[in-house]
């Protein structure tokens, strides 16, 4: 054999075993790519998304769709190199690194578990949201979801204990109990006045550090209303907060006359806040390519991601800014009816 058929077979050898290395060999990052979509004025096999009873509804036309980003990687199931790669080249993809989606600090299991709560949240969030803005009342408080082991709270709170006040002061939201606990030091001793069943007491807890640094007392929270009907939100396994905008307006366009849409299809993200203010949310880039695959022509973008969807949007998708419940329901009546403003992502 001649030396220069040599060094080739010995090149192609090696390029070989790279390339096989580099299939199996697993790297710590995630591949977060565009996710389904829910039309959250539709139905998902035969069942509404958003169900109510107890209340009239009205018929709607068009779609108000939530975006989703899907995810490959993680601490128990780690991709390989070569998918990677294959991410990095792929525009409507992005690769971040593992930590960003599981803090070192907590589980896969719990990441997870916090997804469904921040999802339960946002949902209540929306619901209360949308009945603030149609001016129909309800009562909020604050319920235990979950208990950590061998922390504080452990064997003297329980799911479903709601919490009325902390150190004395009344508490209306998951904000307030957390500020309450965090204005103690690590060691401190706190009092909750809970409801349990139809009962009220008190539960004095010895605080404790997080790994964070934080006080704690090992309690998860969600707000919970006490809503004049019923309202069932049902999407299936997707986690987080940022559908909520989108909840919202599919909740008000099912309880006022009219559709809200025009009959088009309209998608967005954005959390939600009880008195209707939108948040921003992850993945937006993702969000818009699985939007525009599903149809829509008009992006309702949350106005602290317009920076970041004015330099990834696909061609053809209309952003329209989204401060608030309120303002992103008068930008679509605006884009139905031709008449008003319509709020624009502009650069800045």
């Amino acid at each position: 054999m001649s030396r220069r058929a040599l060094t080739l077979l010995v090149a192609g050898f090696l390029v070989l075993a790279l390339g096989v290395t580099g299939a199996l060999m697993q790297v710590p990052y995630v591949v977060l790519s565009p996710g389904p979509t829910e039309n959250t004025i539709g139905d998902v096999d035969k069942k509404p998304v958003i169900a109510i009873t107890g209340r009239q509804t009205y018929p709607t036309q068009g779609a108000l769709n939530l975006v989703t980003v899907a995810y490959q990687g993680g601490p128990s199931s780690r991709i390989d190199l070569m998918t990677a790669l294959r991410g990095w080249l792929d525009p409507s993809t992005a690769v971040v690194p593992e930590e960003t989606i599981f803090p070192k600090t907590r589980t896969a299991e719990e990441v997870e578990e916090e997804n469904t709560v921040e999802m339960v949240n946002s949902q209540d969030n929306a619901t209360a949201a949308a009945l603030s803005e149609l001016k129909i009342p309800y009562r909020s408080v604050v319920s235990v979801v979950s208990v950590e082991k061998g922390k504080p709270a452990d064997g003297k709170m329980q799911k479903d204990d709601e919490i009325d006040a902390v150190d004395g002061k009344p508490v209306t939201d998951v904000d307030m109990v957390s500020e309450a606990v965090r204005a103690h030091k690590p060691g401190d001793d706190v009092t909750f006045t809970i409801t349990r069943g139809t009962q009220k007491q008190d539960i004095r807890l010895t605080t404790t550090k997080s790994p964070e640094g934080r006080t704690m007392v090992g309690v998860k929270m969600q707000a919970k209303y006490k809503f004049p009907f019923k309202v069932d939100i049902s999407v299936g396994d997707v986690g987080g907060p940022s559908a909520g905008l989108m909840f919202s307006l599919g909740i008000v366009d099912k309880l006022t006359p009219g559709p809200l849409t025009g009959g088009k299809a309209i998608a967005g993200s954005g959390t939600i806040t009880p008195e209707g203010q939108v948040g921003a949310i992850g993945g937006i880039a993702q969000k818009m390519v699985g939007a525009k695959q599903a149809g829509a022509t008009v992006f309702l973008t949350p106005a602290d991601n317009c920076d970041e969807a004015l330099q990834a949007a696909p061609e053809g998708l209309r952003l329209v800014k989204a401060d608030t419940l309120h303002g992103s329901i008068q930008a679509l009546d605006a884009l139905r009816s031709g008449k008003g403003e319509i709020p624009a992502c502009t650069a800045g």
